[in-house]
């Protein structure tokens, strides 16, 4: 029997033959998912939601040149002739595919694939393990728009999602938190059954939201979401521009925003009390806004975000004053792909006013004396089962919690002291029992992320101070 990882690596292996016709990885998998699409939509029986004459077997049955040019045209008009979700993924699609060999080896190898075994697993698992398999293996690209499942599962479970609440990630990537909230929700309802039919409508049309900057990131998102049989609104715009302002108020958001710059500049939205042109605060300005009272947030952010001064500060007060930020995982290092950077999880639920609604942080620091992640030593969900365990079986942090003091690596740290630290939440207390080895340094490729980051981050924090003044010079 073929299992759904076996699919996975023979089509991978397939791309690395097809990289002599000039398809990179990335190229591959946004090739794959239009190719998918048509061989999924026979296989499940929905192809009439694609025109006649726009189907598998009539890609299948082409040859040569005249098959290169179908697949083209097929392409441009399914993006401007198709319907929904369709049209959202075949939107200003075109191929990479200049040899009528490379498109016929693939159409073939696809159309014999074990696809009977791989509908019993499911095609969103397939769909899955192919976007994982591209982020872990390609050096960079597609490893920014991929959160590590572990920590994705880890996140989830703590945020409990239930029925009938909007789920949004306004920084959604190929929708992996989307994906997995709605797997929790479908465990705790028997794949929603348990629900009123009118709810079940909710859960598959209504309850998750996102939205993805990158439009090919952006369409596997949407191929991933129609897998697993969800029919929601993700939208393809800027967060952190104007366009952010249509995604609702959420109940629960869960997310992790593109470290580095804003990928269309300078954040632009003018609702946010605090304009800057660092992407990640600008984000958490979105993240703590956009949440209903009550509302509760699961979110992955660098450690500049709890250090930096000035806006920084004043965001991290306006946040704490808002939200009850009740706790603080420092997560290790080597778990993003080609990023380098140093990150932690940001645990807080909205209050029902807007004051003082922070009394105590609790931080979890998974970081120091842990080994750093990568392919020889690969993140599993195991690694925060002591972090789940202090965390407790409450989603808002108000489980009973003990304070391991200064040898443990759970403690806890008042409002008070945190506000004499001038707001500063890089809190560490542990030992490093390798500091002083150079053994134990990162590899050189990743203080090289390490230190690009920071230049970005200083640069684009000089543009804008550059116009600041220039304003004032006007003036």
């Amino acid at each position: 029997m073929t299992s759904t990882s076996d699919i996975v690596q023979k089509l991978w292996n397939l791309c690395k033959l097809l990289r002599q016709g000039g398809v990179t990885y990335h190229q591959y998998v946004n090739e794959l998912t239009f190719l998918l699409f048509l061989k999924m939509a026979q296989e499940t029986g929905k192809e009439s939601q694609l025109p006649q004459g726009l189907r598998w077997k009539d890609l299948l049955t082409r040859s040569g040149v005249d098959q290169l040019n179908f697949y083209r045209q097929l392409l441009l008009d399914l993006g401007t002739m198709g319907q929904g979700q369709v049209a959202d993924i075949f939107v200003n699609a075109t191929t990479v595919i200049t040899k009528p060999a490379t498109l016929s080896s693939l159409v073939t190898a696809l159309d014999g694939l074990d696809w009977y075994n791989a509908r019993e697993e499911g095609f969103g698992d397939l769909y899955e393990g192919l976007l994982e398999k591209n982020a872990t293996e390609v050096k960079r690209g597609a490893g920014q728009y991929f959160t590590p499942r572990p920590l994705i599962e880890c996140m989830v479970a703590l945020m409990q999602p239930k029925p009938g609440e909007i789920i949004q990630d306004p920084a959604v990537g190929t929708g992996g938190f989307l994906i997995n909230a709605d797997r929790y929700i479908k465990q705790a309802t028997d794949n929603l059954y348990t629900l009123s039919e009118k709810r079940q409508d909710f859960q598959r049309k209504q309850a998750f939201h996102g939205m993805e900057f990158v439009q090919d990131v952006h369409r596997l998102c949407l191929m991933n979401m129609l897998l697993h049989d969800l029919d929601v609104p993700i939208l393809w715009g800027d967060t952190l521009s104007q366009s952010g302002k249509r995604l609702e108020q959420a109940d629960c958001i869960l997310t992790n925003p593109p470290f580095g710059v804003s990928a269309s500049g300078t954040p632009s939205r003018d609702d946010f009390t605090y304009p800057t042109s660092n992407s990640q605060l600008a984000f958490l300005q979105h993240i703590y806004r956009g949440l209903k009272p009550l509302g509760r947030a699961a979110v992955v952010l660098p450690d500049n975000v709890l250090f930096e001064d000035g806006v920084g500060r004043n965001i991290r007060a306006d946040l704490m004053n808002k939200c009850n930020l009740h706790t603080v995982l420092r997560l290790p290092t080597g778990i993003f792909y080609a990023q380098g950077v140093k990150t932690n999880v940001l645990f807080f639920q909205r209050g029902e006013n807007d004051e003082k609604n922070t009394k105590d942080v609790w931080f979890f620091d998974l970081r120091t004396n842990m080994p750093s992640f990568g392919k020889r030593t690969p993140l599993t969900r195991e690694h925060f089962a002591d972090f789940e365990y202090c965390y407790g079986k409450d989603a808002n942090g108000k489980s009973p919690r003990n304070d391991q003091g200064e040898t443990g690596r759970f403690r806890c740290f008042s409002r008070e002291a945190i506000s004499k630290r001038n707001e500063n939440l890089d809190i560490t207390w542990l030992r490093d029992e390798n500091s002083t080895h150079s053994d134990d340094l990162p590899d050189p490729d990743v203080l090289a992320a390490q230190i690009l980051e920071q230049l970005a981050l200083a640069t684009s924090e000089m543009e804008a101070l550059t116009r600041v003044l220039e304003g004032e010079e006007d003036e």
